[in-house]
């Protein structure tokens, strides 16, 4: 046995972890944001983002859903890097990665509190702060990473002949990037948020596939 057998198996362990987390961000971050969506007071799901949820005396709950998702996020990045060939291969993980590090700065730039949330807040409040900038800065990069990483997932699956899965990526990047639009533009509208709220559930259960997918080959 060479020393290369000998490292193999241990880097397989380590980039089918990093996968898995990749696997089980979406449904945790899913899960932690939908438990507070109807346990907080005031808070709306069709009028509320999630991102107001970093608001008030427990929004340090969502601060850390954006902290954990996005180091999960990261280190999927790092395991797709580890699996992915052939076309895309650089910059797929990169834009995952990406993804991630805008939910990091999501955490570090709270969404400002608006639209009656929280309790207390004015319905009619929009005033954006420096933190509110921050926190538009930090969405636009991680989901034009994220936009942008089906997309360059798509050609790669395309390549590769398999088409149902580039089909699928091809699909979520662009559903995503319908409802992102519709949501910078609609001023916080029901009809956006929802359609927002929907796009975030696809956008996660797209990084789970992916992963899955990927850790086959680990």
């Amino acid at each position: 046995m060479t020393t290369n057998d000998l490292t193999i198996p241990g880097t397989r362990v380590s980039t089918r972890a990093l996968l898995t987390g990749g696997i089980v961000a979406g449904p945790l971050y899913v899960a932690v944001w939908l438990g507070q969506a109807f346990t907080r007071e005031a808070f709306d799901p069709t009028r509320h983002p999630a991102s107001l949820l970093a608001n008030g005396g427990p929004g340090w709950i969502q601060t850390a859903n954006f902290v954990i998702a996005g180091l999960l996020s990261i280190g999927a990045a790092v395991g797709v890097r580890r699996t992915l060939t052939g076309r895309g291969s650089k910059w797929a993980p990169r834009l995952l990665g990406a993804y991630g590090v805008g939910l990091l700065l999501a955490a570090i730039f709270p969404a400002d509190p608006g639209a009656g949330f929280p309790a207390g807040t004015p319905a009619d409040y929009a005033e954006i702060s420096t933190r509110g900038m921050g926190h538009f800065v930090a969405g636009s990069i991680g989901f034009t990473g994220l936009i942008a990483g089906c997309l360059v997932v798509a050609a790669h699956y395309r390549s590769i002949g398999r088409t149902a899965f580039s089909r699928y990526s091809t699909a979520t990047g662009i559903l995503f990037f319908g409802a992102f639009a519709g949501l910078s533009a609609g001023a916080g509208s029901r009809p956006t948020i929802i359609a927002f709220g929907v796009a975030v559930i696809l956008g996660w259960t797209w990084i789970a596939a992916l992963c899955a997918d990927q850790r086959r080959n680990a």
